[in-house]
């Protein structure tokens, strides 16, 4: 699948408005880093911020700003109408099939992705007649989701796999050092808000043992949650198991 990418002339003559949608992750920023290196148009790049963003992801986010001012690029950061804390925990919710209301949307993943969903309708009213860059790679066209022309997918028209993504960032000096010596992409497969819901067994793991601050944050939540957060159990039932596999792994 290609997308309706226009070179860099034809895209300048149009003098249509060109927005990146930029999350910080490898795709995005390899995006970013290449529409840059190629000429292409770029106006604006647009974040979304939850609140709950990994603290490297933020700093990735300053970089580029910096980048951006120097560049004359605009940098905008959008964010949830309602603190995620308080739709996640306390927000008044009505029930689907009976009447009354619960409190909270608990656990944001799986099938009741709500911060998602609402980050996808920020992005898409902000500016909606502009053209929009989104950095989904050469091998995850899956995700692609057809009927808009407004939004192109160049990491798609170059061929750049998530792969090369990374080798992209990695090369012009970007990481993503949660701690010394601790990249999130040496540990997890997306690098999304901390507390999401879709973290498969192995990024769970390493977040465990490698991220512990983040790892006491879930404890924090699941106290106040009923929900599991996965098929596997609650926090507490993962750190029963993982602490089981460090005293069988130590035994051996």
């Amino acid at each position: 699948m290609t997308s309706k990418l226009q070179s860099p002339e034809q895209g300048k003559k149009n003098n249509d408005y060109y927005i990146l949608s930029f999350s910080g992750g490898k795709d995005s920023l390899a995006l970013f880093l290449e529409l840059l290196y190629r000429g292409y148009p770029l106006n604006e790049v647009v974040c979304f911020d939850t609140g709950m963003e990994f603290e490297a992801i933020y700093r990735v986010w300053s970089r580029v700003k910096k980048i951006c001012e120097l560049k004359e690029i605009k940098f905008t950061v959008l964010h949830p109408k309602e603190p995620f804390l308080y739709q996640m925990l306390e927000k008044p919710v009505r029930y689907r099939n009976k009447p009354g209301y619960h409190y909270g949307y608990e656990w944001c993943g799986g099938t009741c992705r709500w911060m998602t969903t609402q980050k996808q309708k920020a992005m898409d009213s902000y500016k909606p007649d502009s053209i929009w860059y989104i950095g989904i790679a050469y091998d995850e066209q899956k995700r692609i989701k057809t009927g808009n022309d407004k939004k192109v997918y160049p990491l798609v028209d170059w061929v750049i796999t998530e792969k090369e993504a990374l080798r992209i960032c990695r090369a012009a000096g970007f990481s993503w050092e949660e701690y010394p010596g601790i990249d999130l992409y040496n540990y997890l497969d997306r690098v999304s808000c901390w507390c999401c819901a879709n973290k498969n067994l192995k990024e769970l793991r390493a977040m465990y043992a490698h991220l512990p601050t983040y790892w006491k944050r879930l404890k924090r939540l699941q106290r106040k949650i009923q929900r599991p957060f996965k098929k596997y159990g609650t926090i507490f039932q993962l750190e029963e198991r993982f602490n089981k596999e460090r005293m069988r792994n130590n035994a051996d």
